[in-house]
C-alpha cells in the first residue's frame, strides 16, 4: 500500500483500463501539503457520514497557488479518476449537460467541410468516454471555449444537412456530466466567471449531495462516489464574487495562499533539481515581499509558486538572478511603471536587491549546482 492509499473511499471499486489512466500518479516533484492532508482525512473520515458526507471541495486564491495541483493531488489520494471543466463567461446549459447532434449521412458529410467532416466523424467514432467538448479539443487543438462555440456551429451545420431525410440523434454528453455519472473526481475551474444565471442554476442543482441531472434522453443521479472540486481565483479580471448558493453547497473551502518559505524551497528543489539552498531562500523571501506588497497595494498581478519556480529554473540553466526577477516575476505581475516603482521599493526596503547581489556572485561560482538537471517537471 502506498502512503495515500489509506484514504481510498471506494477501494472494492473496480475501473476499466481507460478509467484507471485518469487517476493522477504524483511525480516525484509531489510534496504533500499540510492542505492535502486536512483534506483528505475530513473527506474520508465523513464519506459514510450521510449528509455529514464531504463531496464538494473550494479552493479559493490566486494564480499559481497550487489549486489545480491539489485537485490532483485529491484523485492519487482518492483512487478517483481526474478531469476538469473550465468554465467561461458564455456558458450555456448544453455546455452543463452535453448536446445533441443529428447524425449525417457519408454522402451529405462528404460534401461539408474538410475541417467540419472531421470533427463530425470523430465525434462519431467516439465510444462515449469522451465528452463532446473533449473530442473537439483534441481534434482542433482549441480551448475549451471556442469547441463548445464550434459545438454550437456544427449543429446548426448538421441541421442544414439533414432536410428532408429521416434523421438520428445522438446524444454527448459534457465532461461535468460524465463525471457525475461514472464518479469521477471533477475539477471545476472558475465558475465565478459565467454570466447566465441559468446555467449556475443547473450547476447549483446538481451539487446537491442527492442531485441529479436532467438529460434530453434520461435523468441522472449523482454517482455516490463523485466529487466535485471549485476552483476560483481571488481579484482575477472578468471573475465575479462566487454565487452564494454555489459557495452553500461547498462542505469544505480552503484559501490556497503561498506555502510557508520552507515548502516553497523544498518543492522548488524537487521540481528544478537546483539545490543551492541560500539562492532558494532568497528568491523565496523576494516571491513573499512582492506578493504582500502586490496585494496591499491593489496590483491585480500575481507572485504565486508558478514565477518562483521558473525563475529559479532560469537562474539555474545561467541566466541573471535580477535580470530574470524582472522577466519571470515583476513584469507578470505589472508592467506599469509607477506600479514596478512600488515593487522595488519593497525589495529596497526589505534589503533585498543587496541579497540578490550576493546571491548572482554566489550563483557564478556553480558551487552547489548538480552536475545534471533533469529540467522541468510539472508544474
Amino acid at each position: 500500500m502506498t502512503e495515500y492509499e489509506e484514504y481510498y473511499l471506494s477501494p472494492a471499486r473496480q475501473l476499466t483500463d481507460a478509467e484507471t489512466k485518469l487517476v493522477w500518479k504524483k511525480p516525484l516533484s509531489h510534496k504533500v501539503g499540510e492542505e492535502e492532508r486536512r483534506i483528505s482525512k475530513e473527506i474520508k473520515r465523513n464519506w459514510n457520514r450521510g449528509e455529514m458526507k464531504i463531496a464538494n471541495i473550494l479552493l479559493e486564491g490566486d494564480a499559481g497557488s497550487g489549486k489545480t495541483q491539489l485537485a490532483k493531488a485529491l484523485s492519487a489520494n482518492f483512487g478517483l479518476p481526474y478531469t476538469k471543466v473550465t468554465c467561461f463567461a458564455d456558458m450555456d446549459k448544453s455546455d452543463i449537460i452535453g448536446a445533441i447532434l443529428p447524425v449525417i449521412s457519408s454522402e451529405r458529410l462528404e460534401r461539408m467541410d474538410l475541417a467540419d467532416q472531421s470533427v463530425l466523424k470523430a465525434l462519431y467514432e467516439s465510444e462515449g468516454f469522451q465528452s463532446a467538448t473533449e473530442v473537439l479539443m483534441n481534434v482542433l487543438g482549441v480551448t475549451p471555449e471556442a469547441a463548445a462555440l464550434k459545438m454550437k456551429q456544427l449543429l446548426k451545420v448538421a441541421v442544414e444537412n439533414t432536410e428532408g431525410e429521416a434523421v438520428e440523434y445522438r446524444f454527448y454528453p459534457s465532461e461535468i456530466v460524465r463525471a457525475y455519472q461514472k464518479g469521477y473526481l471533477l475539477e471545476i475551474q472558475e465558475p465565478n466567471v459565467i454570466r447566465d444565471a441559468a446555467v449556475l442554476m443547473a450547476l447549483n442543482s446538481a451539487l446537491e449531495l442527492d442531485g441529479s441531472i436532467n438529460l434530453p434522453t434520461e435523468i441522472i443521479r449523482r454517482h455516490p462516489d463523485f466529487i466535485a472540486v471549485i476552483t476560483a481565483n481571488r481579484s482575477y479580471a472578468g471573475s465575479r464574487p462566487l454565487n452564494e448558493a454555489l459557495r452553500d453547497r461547498v462542505q469544505h473551502t480552503e484559501k490556497m495562499d503561498l506555502p510557508t518559505k520552507e515548502v516553497m524551497i523544498e518543492r522548488a528543489m524537487a521540481k528544478t533539481d537546483y539545490r543551492n539552498e541560500q539562492v532558494l531562500d532568497v528568491f523565496a523571501d523576494t516571491i513573499i515581499v512582492l506578493d504582500k506588497t502586490a496585494r496591499a497595494n491593489a496590483i491585480k498581478g500575481v507572485a504565486g509558486m508558478r514565477s518562483y519556480f521558473y525563475w529559479v529554473d532560469a537562474v539555474a540553466g545561467g541566466a541573471s538572478a535580477t535580470e530574470s526577477l524582472y522577466h519571470k516575476v515583476i513584469y507578470k505581475i505589472t508592467t506599469d511603471s509607477e506600479e514596478i516603482k512600488i515593487l522595488e521599493d519593497a525589495l529596497k526596503s526589505h534589503h533585498l536587491f543587496e541579497d540578490l547581489n550576493t546571491a548572482e556572485i554566489d550563483v557564478k561560482k556553480n558551487e552547489f549546482l548538480t552536475p545534471q538537471r533533469s529540467g522541468h517537471v510539472e508544474i
